[in-house]
């Protein structure tokens, strides 16, 4: 008999090397998990091989959406840990992928689409109940 895996499903994009941004977000102090560190100062490290399911909802993965998916995903996984604060530090979050999409070469009319779509429906995506279960097999 086979000794078992654990996993988490529905990643579709994995980092090839980290990645270093500085974010709008400037937490007390700094936070680090296995897989994120965001300092005091706004700098956001998020290390090589971290999974991410690209851009949420009715839209395309397009070259100008996947480093602000790559962003945003780590700023509300950390809300989902209760690391950062949804109720003070979500629409920072929301307002930032915009700056990294229109930044990228994403019209400012999709980017604010992007924008106004996130802050209706991605509230739910920063409760704990929310987060990846554990999956096991065989």
């Amino acid at each position: 008999m086979s000794d078992s895996i654990s996993y988490s499903a529905g990643y579709k994009y994995q980092l090839a090397s980290t990645y270093t941004v500085t974010t709008p977000l400037r937490p007390t102090a700094t936070i680090k998990t296995d897989w994120l560190t965001l300092t005091s100062t706004g700098r956001l490290y998020i290390n090589r091989a971290y999974a991410w399911d690209g851009p949420s909802g009715p839209t395309l993965d397009t070259r100008n959406f996947m480093r602000g998916s790559l962003i945003h995903d780590a700023l509300y996984q950390l809300m989902r840990l209760r690391l950062l604060d949804p109720t003070t530090d979500r629409q920072t979050a929301d307002a930032y992928l915009r700056t990294c999409c229109k930044e990228d070469g994403m019209s400012a009319v999709r980017a604010t689409w992007v924008y106004y779509s996130v802050r209706l429906g991605g509230g739910s995506s920063t409760d704990p109940e929310n987060e990846r279960p554990v999956l096991s097999a065989p």
